[in-house]
C-alpha cells in the first residue's frame, strides 16, 4: 500500500487555530518552512487566511502580503511542491505565478470563476467539503447521512471542476474534518474514509491537532496536546488508503508512517 504523503502546514496568520501568530515574520516563516522540508515534508501549505471556526475573512490584498514573498522565499531554496490555502481566486493565481503547484480550497472552488481559474492555471486542486462557512460553521452542524452528503458534495465538485477543463489526475478531494460538523460526524467521516477513497480521486485528510480529540480526551485540550489523536487519525487514513495527510507535526507523523509501511511490507 502506497506511503500517503506529508502536507506540512504553514499559516501566516494572527489567528488560525493551532500556529496562529507564530510566524508572521518572514524571517520565522521561512525558517519553519525549511525546517518542515528537514523533517520530511513532501508537501507544503501556505495559508494567510484562517479558516478556523469563528474566523473572520481576510481582505484580499491582506492575503496575498502574508503568502506570495513567502512562496517566492521558499521557491529560491527548495524545490518541494507548494500548496497554497486559499478560498480567492486571486490568491491562487498569484500564488501558482510565485511557485506553488497545487491550490487547496476549503471552499472546493465555489467563488465565482473558480474552477475556469483553476483549469488555466494547470494546478492540482484540493476540493473540500465545509458545510456552512468558517465564521458560523460549527453552530450546529447537521446531516440526515454524513458521509454520503459529503461523498455526493466532493463528486459534484470534481464533476464541475472537470466540466471547466481541470484534469482529472489533477483533482484531489478532502472530507473537511472539523469543518462544519460534530464530533459523531467526524468520527463516521474518518471510520469510511475508504469510501472515499472509492471515488478514484487522491484524498487529503486533515485531521491534525483538530478539536474533535479534545473531546476524545480532556487532556487534548490545547492544539499542541493532541499529537498522540492526530497521529491515531493519520494512521486510520493510511489503512483506508488516503494519498496525503495535512500536519503541524511532520517529523512525528514521518517516523509513524515509517513504521506503519514497516509492519505493512515486513521491511
Amino acid at each position: 500500500m502506497p506511503q500517503p504523503k506529508v502536507m506540512g502546514v504553514l499559516n501566516v496568520t494572527p489567528d488560525s487555530f493551532s500556529d496562529g501568530g507564530t510566524y508572521l515574520a518572514s524571517s520565522e516563516a521561512l525558517a519553519r518552512a525549511l525546517a518542515l522540508v528537514s523533517q520530511g515534508a513532501d508537501i507544503l501549505d501556505i495559508g494567510g487566511e484562517s479558516t478556523r471556526p469563528g474566523a473572520s475573512p481576510v481582505p484580499l490584498d491582506t492575503e496575498l502580503r502574508r503568502v506570495i514573498p513567502l512562496i517566492s522565499a521558499i521557491r529560491v531554496r527548495s524545490g518541494i511542491p507548494i500548496s497554497i490555502d486559499t478560498m480567492k481566486p486571486e490568491v491562487a493565481k498569484a500564488a501558482i505565478l510565485a511557485g506553488a503547484g497545487l491550490w487547496n480550497d476549503v471552499t472546493a472552488l465555489q467563488a465565482p470563476g473558480a474552477p475556469d481559474m483553476a483549469a488555466a492555471l494547470g494546478c492540482e486542486v484540493i476540493l473540500m467539503h465545509m458545510q456552512g462557512e468558517p465564521g458560523t460553521m460549527q453552530q450546529a452542524p447537521a446531516y440526515d447521512d454524513v458521509v454520503g452528503e459529503v461523498l455526493g458534495f466532493l463528486a459534484d465538485r470534481a464533476r464541475v471542476a472537470l466540466e471547466a477543463g481541470v484534469k482529472r489526475e489533477r483533482i484531489w478531494l478532502d472530507p473537511g474534518i472539523g469543518f462544519g460538523k460534530t464530533l459523531a460526524h467526524n468520527l463516521a467521516l474518518l471510520a469510511q474514509l475508504d469510501r472515499l477513497v472509492a471515488l478514484g480521486f487522491p484524498v487529503l485528510l486533515g485531521a491534525s491537532r483538530k478539536r474533535f480529540i479534545a473531546e476524545l480526551d480532556p487532556a487534548g485540550d490545547t492544539p499542541e496536546d493532541r499529537l498522540g489523536g492526530s497521529l491515531a487519525a493519520v494512521l486510520a487514513g493510511a489503512d483506508a488508503g488516503v494519498a496525503g495527510v495535512r500536519v503541524h507535526d511532520v517529523a512525528e507523523t514521518v517516523q509513524a508512517l515509517k513504521v506503519w509501511q514497516a509492519i505493512k511490507t515486513g521491511r
